[in-house]
């Protein structure tokens, strides 16, 4: 059973930055694609960032294509999200979810419903 755990979330001031961690375990990070989203209070869940299995692709969405960078160390096993210049408007959980895949493949993945494991949320709030 792949398992999916976020971390890094915290209060922030506009223009600061911050760095979420998703790690997985229970199976190899090499045939997983990875995916960020958030979810703001009254808003709907909404896509952010997604990388494929083998990691030379990637995507954003266009609310934060500029400021957010998605990467990878397979070796530790965890996908990283470094998110610089946040505003209010980045203030949400962000959710890390994954899927797996049977080989590394350039695709990635961005919509949630094509993700499988999901894991609890880290808080962003962005405040000052």
């Amino acid at each position: 059973q792949l398992q999916v755990v976020e971390s890094g979330g915290g209060l922030v001031q506009p223009g600061g930055s911050l760095r979420l961690s998703c790690k997985t375990s229970g199976f190899t990070l090499d045939y997983v694609a990875i995916g960020w989203f958030r979810q703001a209070p009254g808003k709907g869940r909404e896509g952010v960032s997604s990388i494929s299995s083998s990691g030379d692709r990637s995507g954003y969405a266009d609310s934060v294509k500029g400021r957010f960078t998605i990467s990878r160390d397979n070796a530790k096993n965890t996908v990283y999200l470094q998110m610089n210049s946040l505003t209010p408007e980045d203030t949400a959980v962000y959710y890390c979810a994954a899927r797996r895949t049977y080989y590394q493949d350039s695709y990635y993945y961005t919509l949630g419903e094509e993700y499988t494991y999901w894991g609890q949320g880290t808080q962003v709030t962005v405040s000052s």
